[in-house]
């Protein structure tokens, strides 16, 4: 479903424009009557800037014809009650128009529209009879939103574009002007700040870096000096292996290790052999 609304209101008013080329005085005033009852008709911009209908402003007899194609333009039911004296009196489908331009007007303005809100605006008695108009509206394509029964509110999606009164463009373009400075400036603050955070970030890895770095060549000097210890060693018991070597051979290398051996046996034995005195008694 497009969330473009109101696409075809312009197209709706097409037959009177061609109509209003025509029509002087009191068939032109004849013309709003028509406009403002006829249904789906919502905006009225191209009508008011007709020649035949921009005399009517300047016509003792139906300036007020004039008035009334501004009210239903740009204006809200709130207007026609403080001005209905000097306003044609409208008729039920003249009322009930008003009523759903009223709404797009507060819904321009606030997402949440409380029932107590709309009920006072828009002069109604009872919310079943706001909630009737409301779901008109929106089968209109006027609006679109949720009726929140529970909390007695209307919340807004989306609502079509009214016409603007003169001088409000130049509001309009000031308001713009505004929210695309603001939004420059949050956008050269963002990127200030992005740019901070990039420099912290590379100043970080390359902290990190040199920090591996450093780790990486104390564990080398710790692996290269453990390889020495180990290699020194090895050198020192490669020392004693040699010592012992050369005790062995400062030994009678002609006799066999056995005549060793057996010539300590036969001194033992001929000690065994030899009598031993007897002590004396006292």
């Amino acid at each position: 479903m497009s969330i473009e609304l109101g696409t075809s209101f312009a197209a709706k008013l097409e037959p009177f424009l061609l109509m209003a080329k025509s029509a002087k005085g009191a068939a032109a005033a004849k013309l709003v009557q028509d406009a403002t009852a006829a249904s789906g008709v919502f905006v009225f911009a191209e009508l008011l800037d007709q020649p035949n209908i921009k005399e009517l402003a300047t016509s003792e007899q139906h300036a007020q014809y004039y008035s009334l194609l501004q009210l239903f333009s740009y204006k809200t039911y709130q207007d026609y009650l403080q001005h209905k004296d000097v306003l044609p009196s409208l008729n039920q489908a003249q009322i009930t128009k008003l009523k759903h331009l009223s709404l797009v007007s507060l819904a321009m303005e606030r997402r949440i529209l409380p029932y107590s809100t709309l009920l006072q605006a828009l002069d109604m008695a009872t919310i079943r009879e706001l909630e009737d108009l409301i779901i008109d509206a929106v089968y209109m394509d006027v609006i679109r939103g949720k009726l929140d029964q529970k909390e007695q509110q209307f919340e807004v999606e989306y609502t079509m574009g009214r016409d603007l009164e003169p001088g409000k463009v130049e509001g309009i373009l000031a308001a713009l002007q505004d929210w695309a400075s603001t939004t420059a400036s949050v956008l050269a603050t963002l990127d200030n700040k992005l740019a901070s955070l990039s420099s912290r970030t590379a100043a970080k890895q390359a902290e990190d870096e040199e920090y591996d770095k450093t780790v990486q060549n104390i564990l080398k000097e710790v692996s290269e000096k453990q390889k020495e210890n180990k290699a020194a060693g090895k050198k020192v018991l490669g020392m004693g292996s040699m010592q012992e070597k050369m005790a062995m051979d400062s030994m009678d290398v002609d006799e066999p290790v056995e005549n060793i051996k057996g010539k300590n046996r036969k001194a033992t034995a001929e000690m065994s052999a030899k009598p031993q005195r007897k002590r004396n008694r006292f």
